[in-house]
């Protein structure tokens, strides 16, 4: 589990959380989504000397630039 150890404990019920995978380590994790970037990086850190193997899952983080590109206008027909 990506080094749970490493990651800041859960912090409320209502703190949304991310899947973090590391095919590398061929661990998948959920970590709260204010301490994502600071998980993935510790992560990377610590046991992939800095390379940046773990990250959000890739469907997550296509979903997320989709709704946020949408929210901003950035996919309206002109």
């Amino acid at each position: 589990m990506l080094g749970r150890e490493r990651l800041a404990p859960m912090t409320s019920d209502d703190d949304p959380t991310v899947p973090i995978v590391c095919p590398a380590c061929e661990t998948t994790t959920r970590v709260p989504l204010t301490t994502v970037a600071d998980a993935v990086a510790s992560h990377n850190e610590n046991v992939h000397d800095g390379e940046e193997i773990a990250t959000v899952d890739p469907a997550v983080a296509d979903r997320l630039a989709d709704l946020v590109a949408e929210d901003m206008g950035l996919l309206d027909d002109e």
